[in-house]
């Protein structure tokens, strides 16, 4: 543990922020996984509503910072690409 003020308090705010990251990385992998499954019983309309979600989160995470642009960019075409598999 830190004996300064300053670092105490980067400490707390570190930690904070760490268990909004780990909340917010866990919200999309529910969702993710909720969509995977849907895609798996061929689930058309209910996939389609859950990608939705899923590509939401994946823009808000990116917007502040918790993922990188490009990780959610990719993760959201990859999924894209499971649900139009199962349309054709």
């Amino acid at each position: 543990m830190p004996n300064i003020k300053s670092a105490k308090k980067r400490v707390l705010v570190t930690e904070k922020k760490n268990a909004l990251n780990k909340s917010i990385k866990s919200e999309i992998a529910t969702a993710k996984k909720k969509f995977l499954s849907a895609v798996e019983n061929k689930q058309v309309e209910e996939a389609t509503k859950l990608l939705r979600e899923v590509v939401s989160l994946y823009d808000n995470a990116a917007q502040d910072n918790v993922i990188s642009t490009n990780c959610a960019r990719r993760n959201q075409a990859t999924l894209s690409k499971k649900l139009d598999a199962i349309k054709a």
